[in-house]
């Protein structure tokens, strides 16, 4: 899942949809004057309508798409996937919002551009959709409504423009039969005069990489450190675990304070004492491969590759696989919501479609089908945990984590930290080196973003 977004899109977006984004938001999700209402539609009054949607190429994509017909049979509104890979949404979406009249109606959206969206006004509020329709909010994972739900995130004017569609937090996935191994338990103990177990903070767990990797015959971490965004993805948990984060509630940096110099530090030790040679390129299918063919101890990812690692044909470790939240204060948390544009000519039949969506029915089928909810009463429903019984663990992992910074600028500041980051690791900088120019640059986003 990897985010690239040019700048010169978002530059050219923002000015164009101060002209044109701005009275259509409000006064079709208001008024709910679009061309064609959903009530005609299921009516029969107008069946020839097509919502249109740009959707990531995964599992969760054609679990939705395998029930399209049950929709189409309900309210005679058809639907259209168009499926791509995820480097080319963004470019694809702004080009999208550029025109008067969109060519997508409901839109995927990605955690990243949970600020950028709502801020230049291409997607509009779902508040008056949900309180026409009662539409119940409180069966979401609050990290995940959070995520992507409001914009703002605080404040009075903060307003509801996402509903979740399912979230990619991460967590610490570990291999229990080495923790168990009764020869590495004594070497351990010995060595550091502690219990070999499942870690509970961030220096557990970097010194069981190194220990794993010089008395267990393989890598302590499966690390995505590739320059850019595994290298964020994946570094964010060291600087939540460790209570840190990127900036204050003011919107001033702290990307280069004691907390986030000592998760740099830690993630540099990994490196060099618990990562395969060459981790410094490695992207989440290298890191992945090494895990799933037993070559590595650990690997902190996303809660999506917990079933394949499980999974006896897809995994040489399955039945030793477990996973838990980040050790330390918490986890970065990943994951998407439905919105609908803003020059869509269908915003009411798009409302009607995320309705149904993500109604606790379609929901559930959908989980069925191997795609990570985000609402607490299908995580928690006994036909889901029957299938899969690592439901639990999953909504575990995504309570204790929480997204990077969303505002304006998000894909730019997850590139300056990941060059930065790359740097350091790299030896061509020092940590304070790294993240002091880091702290400069990511102050400049949010004055530009107009934050402070």
């Amino acid at each position: 899942m990897y985010k690239k977004i040019l700048i010169i899109f978002i530059v050219l977006a923002v000015i164009i949809s101060m002209g044109i984004a701005g009275s259509g938001c409000k006064s079709a999700a208001t008024t709910g004057q679009a061309d064609t209402t959903a009530k005609d539609t299921a009516a029969g009054g107008k069946s020839d309508v097509t919502l249109h949607m740009l959707m990531e190429d995964i599992p969760a994509t054609h679990a939705v798409k395998a029930l399209l017909p049950e929709f189409t049979a309900a309210t005679g509104i058809n639907v259209e996937f168009e499926i791509v890979q995820y480097m080319d949404m963004h470019q694809k979406l702004v080009t999208n919002f550029m025109s008067p009249t969109g060519q997508y109606d409901v839109i995927e959206v990605d955690n990243y551009w949970a600020g950028e969206f709502p801020a230049t006004g291409w997607i509009i509020p779902l508040d008056d959709y949900i309180k026409k329709d009662n539409f119940d909010i409180s069966v979401y994972i609050p990290s995940m409504m959070d995520m992507v739900g409001y914009f703002p995130r605080t404040g009075d004017n903060k307003q509801i423009y996402m509903l979740p569609i399912y979230s990619y937090s991460m967590g610490l996935l570990y291999r229990e039969d080495l923790l168990n191994d009764t020869a590495l338990q004594e070497a351990y103990k010995s060595l550091y005069n502690e219990d070999l177990k499942v870690p509970e903070n961030l220096e557990e767990y970097v010194q069981q990489c190194r220990f794993m990797q010089e008395n267990a015959g393989v890598s302590g971490s499966a690390m995505q450190a590739g320059r850019g965004d595994p290298i964020v993805m994946e570094w964010s948990n060291y600087l939540f675990a460790l209570g840190g984060d990127y900036y204050d509630e003011n919107w001033n940096a702290t990307i280069n304070d004691e907390k986030a110099i000592k998760a740099v530090e830690l993630y540099k030790e990994n490196i060099q004492y618990g990562s395969p040679e060459g981790a410094l390129s490695f992207a989440l299918d290298d890191a992945l491969r090494i895990m799933s063919q037993g070559k590595a101890y650990s690997m902190i990812s996303y809660i999506i590759m917990l079933p394949l690692l499980t999974d006896p044909e897809q995994s040489t470790v399955a039945e030793s696989t477990k996973m838990i939240p980040m050790p330390g204060e918490m986890g970065l948390a990943g994951g998407w919501g439905w919105a609908i544009a803003a020059n869509s000519q269908y915003k009411d039949e798009s409302w009607e479609f995320i309705k149904w969506v993500e109604s606790a029915e379609i929901a559930k089928k959908r989980a069925l089908d191997d795609s990570t909810p985000a609402r607490i009463d299908v995580c928690k429903d006994a036909d889901v945990i029957a299938k899969y019984p690592i439901y639990p663990t999953m909504l575990e992992v995504i309570s204790q984590s929480k997204p990077i910074p969303e505002f304006l600028y998000s894909a730019e500041m997850v590139e300056i930290v990941g060059r930065e980051l790359s740097l350091i690791c790299s030896g061509e900088k020092t940590a304070k080196e790294g993240l002091d120019l880091a702290a400069k640059e990511l102050d400049e986003l949010a004055v530009k973003a107009k934050l402070k």
